[in-house]
Order: C-alpha cells, then sequence, then structure tokens
C-alpha cells in the first residue's frame, strides 16, 4: 500500500496568469485533448480570479504549420478565451514551444514588475513545459496547478511503451520541472495579487 499523499500547503499569491494556447482546435470538438470541458473550466477559473485581482493576464498563441489544429486563420487556431485588451491583457503569438522565445514575454512581465506567476492551457509536456522552464531559469517565482494544465495520450511505441495516458504525461511533465516549481492540486489552490 502505498502512503498518503502528503498534507498540501497554501501557497502564496502570483502576479500574473499565463493562458497557453487554448486554442478551439486542441479545447474543443473531436481533436480535443482528453478532459478538455474539466481543463477550460479550471483555466476558466483562474482567468476570473485573475481578472479580479487585477494580476496581469497574457496569453500565448500558437502559429502552427499548414493543415495543422492550429494553422493561423483557421477557426481551430482561434483562442478559446478572448482577449480582453480593455482590461490590460495581452496576446503574444508563438511559432516555438516556449512563450518567452521570439516574443517580448519576459519584458513585459519585467516591466509590469512581475515576480511571480502562473502557467495554465496545453500542452503540457511540451508549450507549457517549455514556458513553464523558462521562466524558472530567469527567476520567476512559479505556481502551476495540476488540474489547469492538459495534453494528449501518447500513442504506443513497438519494442518502446505501451499507450501512455494523458494525466500521466501531464504528471511527469510537472516533475520533470524539479524542485523550483510550486505544485498546487488545484486552480482553487491559486490566487492572485496585483504586480
Amino acid at each position: 500500500m502505498s502512503p498518503a499523499p502528503a498534507e498540501f500547503e497554501p501557497v502564496e499569491p502570483v502576479q500574473a496568469l499565463i493562458i497557453i494556447d487554448t486554442q478551439s482546435g486542441f479545447v474543443t470538438g473531436d481533436e480535443a485533448v482528453p478532459g478538455a470541458r474539466h481543463l477550460l473550466s479550471r483555466v476558466e477559473h483562474l482567468l476570473a480570479k485573475a481578472r479580479a485581482a487585477d494580476a496581469l493576464v497574457i496569453q500565448l498563441q500558437n502559429d502552427g504549420p499548414d493543415d495543422a489544429l492550429d494553422e493561423p486563420g483557421t477557426p481551430t487556431w482561434e483562442l478559446h478565451f478572448p482577449v480582453d485588451t480593455e482590461r490590460g491583457e495581452l496576446l503574444f503569438r508563438k511559432t516555438v514551444d516556449d512563450g518567452f522565445e521570439e516574443t517580448e514575454l519576459e519584458d513585459v512581465l519585467r516591466e509590469e514588475g512581475v515576480t511571480s506567476l502562473t502557467v495554465c492551457g496545453v500542452m503540457s509536456e511540451m508549450c507549457v513545459s517549455a514556458t513553464a522552464r523558462t521562466a524558472l531559469d530567469l527567476d520567476f517565482r512559479l505556481v502551476i496547478a495540476h488540474d489547469a494544465h492538459g495534453t494528449y495520450d501518447i500513442p504506443a511505441a513497438p519494442g518502446i511503451s505501451d499507450a501512455v495516458p494523458a494525466a500521466t504525461v501531464s504528471r511527469v511533465a510537472e516533475w520533470a520541472l524539479g524542485d523550483e516549481v510550486e505544485i498546487v492540486p488545484s486552480a482553487d489552490d491559486v490566487s492572485f495579487v496585483a504586480p
């Protein structure tokens, strides 16, 4: 019998929310990630709390190749959550996994005085992980809610492994970030303050 998980300790509020690639094709319809409805409710909860606290909200939108779900200009490329520019929310488009690479994300966070943030969205082991890793490398305090990021199942690979369920992939992506990241069980456990 495995031991029960340790009791969760509350974490300090963060100053910014970065929503990664919650584009229609990834979170709605036949090609959505497993558990997309729950994932969207968790991201929406974070977004509402960040807005209520006047925290900085930034969305990232991936520009994929032709015929991909995230091909620019297609309905599946569109963001699920509209960017509220009147509230000062920002959007950065990207062509690589890391949301800091080739964007002004770091500059904006520094200019706004942000020292702590949370990331959420898709895909756990790709864009979420790459953006999270760079945030840690840049000495931002990082909190990730376990239920606010997701990905696809990894298909079986002959001679290597059976299929790996999406939930396992997401958990491994968190674990691989090391001990500097603060992983919390739920979006309910993340709170926000203005920068």
